[in-house]
């Protein structure tokens, strides 16, 4: 969200130094009330003469003053103990008249969100293999995730909350990489916990335990893993892996779906907020979850391979204790698809898909998509970096 202390990159790059680092702020990457506001930077230290790198700027879209802050500096001390390929490196804290912004690592490629509508604007879907290939990337990031301890050995029991295609992004490699714990729940020592009422994480894409837990536990900290574990990343995943196939949300079908909300779903997230935005209400995405079934995702997968189909319905169980029990299950069976096909599919497949769409959806004339990532496609309008 564009606030007072957005860098003006409206009158051309901006240049700020904080702890010991430049920031030349060259453009927004991402500005949507539905996602954290993420600036492109080149950066280098103060004190030595090296080459300026990319990096990221994620402002921290919380209330101003301490809480700010404070949670921008829970976000770069998770980082610190995650430490994997799959999993997008947080770099450090930066300062701008007084807002915090966390400096996270820039990669060339896309969201898998942007991946998605690109295809769509060519009357297309990702592969079936692609599809398998990103989400077990995915998989493999949640369950190293899910098992890391700090410094002293105590697991951080971390779930991370907001697993949507706007936090997996692939590289223009084909590397994916899992990004955005800012949202995270660890119990990582002097953590803040969540204010009551107010719900962390992308709402669109939680479990339904979650929404079942929030009157069990008098509406205070909401996503916290009482009665609630990382089985709720596994679900978030499976239906990231049912948009892939679907090419739009599995809870966004209109013509299938009751347009009225049940008194339970209004009962259960009465009196609750969300940190952030989404594409519908938290009543109707809540009673839309509470309603979801092994019916809808049959509909919804019905030409996808069977392997993956049988993927999407065990992680997308209601009940978390009849779906996959670690992300690594989950990561195994979609390997097991990948190694069954006749034809090799990993990183340069992927890569090779991911330019094809993006060449071809460059290329359109008819401008029918309004992304809300900058500089992947011609629109909206992007500076070129070099």
């Amino acid at each position: 969200m564009i606030g007072a202390n957005n860098p003006p990159t409206d009158t051309g790059p901006f240049t700020f130094e904080s702890d010991g680092f430049r920031y030349e702020v060259l453009r927004s990457l991402l500005e949507h009330v539905d996602y954290d506001t993420l600036w492109l930077a080149r950066c280098r230290p103060l004190n030595e003469k090296v080459r300026r790198r990319l990096v990221v700027l994620k402002q921290v879209e919380v209330p101003e003053g301490r809480e700010g802050r404070t949670r921008a500096i829970e976000e770069v001390q998770l980082a610190e103990h995650l430490h994997h390929p799959r999993i997008g490196h947080v770099l450090r804290l930066a300062e701008y008249q007084g807002s915090p912004y966390v400096v996270l690592e820039h990669t060339t490629g896309a969201f898998l969100a942007t991946v998605i509508g690109s295809a769509l604007l060519l009357e297309r879907k990702l592969s079936p293999a692609l599809a398998a290939f990103i989400t077990a990337e995915v998989a493999n990031a949640l369950d190293y995730a899910h098992h890391c301890e700090d410094d002293r050995g105590r697991e951080l029991h971390i779930i991370h909350r907001a697993v949507s295609p706007m936090t997996i992004r692939i590289g223009s490699n084909g590397r994916v990489k899992l990004t955005n714990f800012g949202a995270a729940f660890s119990e990582l020592l002097g953590r803040v916990p969540t204010p009551p009422k107010v719900l962390r994480g992308n709402f669109a894409y939680a479990a339904p335990e979650i929404i079942r837990s929030i009157s069990e536990k008098g509406r205070a900290g909401l996503l916290s893993p009482k009665g609630i574990d990382s089985r709720a990343d596994i679900f978030s995943l499976g239906l990231v892996l049912l948009e892939i196939i679907a090419g739009n949300h599995p809870l966004d079908p209109l013509d299938t779906l009751p347009s009225d909300v049940s008194r339970r779903a209004l009962r259960l997230v009465s009196g609750v907020k969300a940190e952030h935005s989404a594409w519908a209400s938290i009543e109707v995405l809540a009673d839309r979850l509470l309603r979801f079934g092994p019916e809808d995702v049959e509909r919804i997968a019905r030409q996808a391979p069977a392997p993956l189909k049988q993927v999407a319905h065990r992680a997308l169980r209601s009940n978390p204790a009849e779906r996959y029990q670690s992300a690594a299950e989950m990561r195994d069976d979609l390997r097991a698809y990948l190694r069954s096909l006749r034809q090799p599919f990993g990183v340069s497949e992927a890569a090779a898909e991911l330019a094809d769409i993006l060449k071809k959806a460059s290329a359109l004339k008819r401008k029918a998509a309004h992304p809300v990532e900058i500089g992947v496609l011609p629109w909206p309008k992007a500076l070129s970096v070099q």
